[in-house]
């Protein structure tokens, strides 16, 4: 007994300093990066893009749509969302896959903008690090507004400008229901929703998240149900 009490503490210590030892990793690679190039710069260099669209001007179904899919608690939570990741943890161990991530929106800004999309310990740590710079620099409205206008959408747009015209040819503020719940789905995986990729698994993705809208109190099932 005693000895498996040791090997227990030494498990816990051993797991306690490689911890400490990435995020640190994490943390100094986030800081090199900053020192490369600083969060206010990359930001700007988003912002000052002539096809860049403000908060203001996005259509509120659009918002609502990215949101309810995205990160439903958004305006509830900081740079990361214990609750979200629990859940998600939660869901990926029931069914055995990884059919949830935990995500912030920010952190997606993190990602798309700073740190790339490696799929790394090290780079999810400094991600966080990222994500907590940005809630402490900008609001959530700019930081949605970043998102959209970073995230990838599949057919080389970039942005929701860039999607909107591509696939819709109309500005943002114009889009309708239908559009916008269709290109709130694309970015979670462009190769595979985008709707000159695959325009049956496009229509799975915007009926999920149609159907968040509908969980989350955003539209009526009614609504939703007039969407083919």
């Amino acid at each position: 007994m005693k000895v498996l009490k040791k090997i227990l503490i030494i498990l816990f210590v051993l797991l306690l300093v490689s911890g400490t030892v990435v995020i640190i990793i994490g943390y100094s690679n986030y800081m090199g990066l900053i020192r490369e190039e600083s969060l206010a710069t990359r930001m700007g260099e988003i912002s000052k893009d002539e096809h860049f669209v403000p908060f203001e001007e996005l259509p509120k179904n659009y918002v609502n749509a990215v949101i309810a899919v995205e990160d439903h608690r958004f305006y509830e939570h900081g740079a990361i969302d214990i609750i979200g990741i629990g859940r998600a943890l939660y869901t990926n161990l029931k069914n055995f896959e990884l059919q949830e991530g935990g995500s912030t929106i920010t952190q997606q800004v993190a990602k798309n903008v700073i740190l790339g999309q490696d799929q790394t310990l090290i780079r999810k740590i400094s991600e966080i690090f990222a994500a907590f710079d940005l809630e402490n620099n900008y609001s959530k409205e700019e930081i949605f507004a970043f998102y959209v206008n970073s995230a990838y959408f599949g057919n080389g747009y970039y942005g929701i400008y860039d999607a909107s015209m591509g696939y819709y040819k109309k500005e943002p503020k114009d889009l309708n229901l239908d559009e916008a719940s269709m290109l709130a789905g694309v970015p979670n995986a462009p190769s595979v929703y985008a709707p000159t990729v695959n325009l049956d698994l496009a229509k799975q993705r915007q009926r999920h998240v149609l159907d968040k809208m509908v969980e989350y109190g955003y539209i009526t099932q009614a609504e939703a149900n007039m969407i083919v």
